[in-house]
């Protein structure tokens, strides 16, 4: 079989001359006027990355208003060989905003309004900068929601282009499942409109997967259009205390196995409880929680419900604290999506590092319990919690950048994680993405020829590599 060779054509491309960088930015200045940003905390707040990687600031910041004026950025950089990237709200773990080679970033913040909802199809039509919170205040008085809830109140454009899930993923899917069709600015300033309207197609290659998840490093997507569902009738939902978290987890594995249609299934251990209560003020019992959430009718819910207690006591769990009420539910979600700044209040003075990995379900209890006895052996702080319906977990490493010793550490543990999973056969990240964090393992997990396909694309769509370049595919 004939090898598929890594096309020459996938360029380093080298940083652009100060004169042509200060050419584009005269040039995106005289027509977007005081949209265009070369104000030093701008351009550092959006090369600014949530990790230990270093964070480089673009030379100028651009806040377009619709496709069109994307175009006209795209075009005049192109021009000039000098890099785009493009920004949501800068939510990133691995990098994905930095600015490598300088050049412009895109902010598409201005780019949030709601172009159509077709309630009958089930289905929503958004320009990129609508965020998922806001898209669902605008849709709560036609009884729809969009599912997607990845804690953050982040931008549905940079949750296309990361291919993020949350929460609610292992009841509705992640954002390859809810996103049915894209419009992507391409580097040589064509609009790409990727699929129509209908719930499925055979219609050619599927160019909409393509673009999602690709971080921007294809093109910029300038509109969504996104699936949607009804509010359910009942929601039920609360938590459950185990003795250790491989019981948790297991019986997370018995609960996904059975094929109870949980909504969200949230592991966190004692480490990570004891965080959240003292960062929301809670009094959740300080041992490993199941935060778990049904959704369906009032006599599903309850069937639901009822059948996870028996799972859960069959491993030890229990009992239920209920959140019966709304705002109670609310304030249990809340402090989940507070997690990560709550880890970070547990050692003050330390750089809060994120990581995630996912595995197949039935690798899950294996895969967290050995995960938790390395970083004990470590000697390091690291709490865990994951979207655990779906075999996805997260560390949340507490390093004090300043001990070298603990840092040469710290580095180390987080790559015996992408190890462990990858020997499970999961994937070195579930939901974080790859950005420039991760590229280092995309190799070991899909293989030579899957990177070299993946280059072949990149060097298709933008040959002279000026597209958030330095992410997912490592330049050759």
């Amino acid at each position: 079989m004939t090898k598929l060779a890594t096309p020459a054509a996938a360029p380093s491309p080298a940083p652009p001359s100060r004169p042509a960088v200060e050419s584009v930015i005269a040039t995106l200045t005289q027509e977007f006027g005081n949209l265009v940003v070369t104000a030093a905390a701008t351009r550092e707040q959006h090369g600014n990355t949530a990790s230990w990687l270093e964070s480089e600031p673009p030379d100028a910041v651009v806040f377009p208003q619709c496709t069109a004026d994307v175009q006209k950025i795209v075009l005049t950089c192109a021009a000039a060989g000098v890099p785009i990237v493009p920004f949501g709200t800068g939510t990133s773990l691995e990098g994905q905003v930095n600015a490598p080679l300088g050049g412009i970033c895109v902010d598409t913040r201005d780019m949030n309004k709601v172009l159509a909802v077709h309630a009958e199809d089930l289905d929503v039509v958004v320009e990129p900068g609508v965020t998922r919170k806001q898209l669902n205040e605008y849709l709560r008085d036609q009884g729809l929601f969009f599912p997607l809830d990845p804690g953050a109140d982040a931008a549905l454009g940079g949750m296309a282009a990361t291919r993020c899930s949350g929460t609610n993923a292992v009841r509705y899917g992640t954002m390859k499942d809810v996103t049915l069709a894209l419009k992507v600015v391409l580097a040589n300033g064509e609009v790409l409109t990727t699929a129509r309207r209908a719930k499925k197609s055979a219609a050619g290659y599927d160019l909409t997967r393509l673009f999602v998840g690709s971080e921007g490093t294809l093109g910029i997507i300038t509109e969504l259009t996104l699936k949607l569902h009804g509010i359910p009738e009942a929601i039920a939902g609360g938590v459950c205390p185990f003795p250790s978290v491989e019981a948790a987890c297991n019986a997370v594995i018995s609960t996904i196995q059975i094929g109870i249609p949980v909504a969200r299934i949230e592991l966190l251990d004692a480490l990570q409880v004891k965080a959240v209560n003292a960062y929301s003020r809670l009094s959740l019992p300080e041992v490993p929680l199941l935060f778990v959430e049904f959704h369906g009718s009032e006599a599903s819910v309850a069937e639901q419900s009822a059948h996870f207690g028996e799972i859960a006591r069959e491993f030890g769990g229990g009992p239920f604290d209920w959140a019966t009420r709304a705002e109670d539910r609310t304030r249990l979600w809340q402090a989940r999506h507070d997690a990560y700044w709550a880890a970070g209040a547990l050692r003050r003075g330390t750089k809060s590092v994120a990581s995630d990995v996912c595995v197949p379900i039935s690798r899950l209890a294996e895969c967290v319990v050995a995960t938790q006895e390395d970083i004990a052996a470590s000697n390091l702080v690291a709490p865990i919690v994951g979207h655990v319906g779906d075999g996805n977990f997260h560390l949340g490493l507490l390093v004090d950048m300043n001990d070298h010793d603990e840092v040469v550490r710290a580095k180390a543990l987080l790559e015996r994680l992408v190890e462990r999973a990858l020997a499970m056969d999961g994937t070195c990240t579930g939901e974080h993405g790859v950005g420039q964090g991760k590229m280092k393992y995309l190799e070991a997990e899909l293989g030579a020829p899957a990177l070299a396909a993946m280059a072949a694309v990149k060097a298709a769509l933008d040959p002279a590599g000026i597209m958030n370049p330095g992410k997912i595919i490592a330049c050759r």
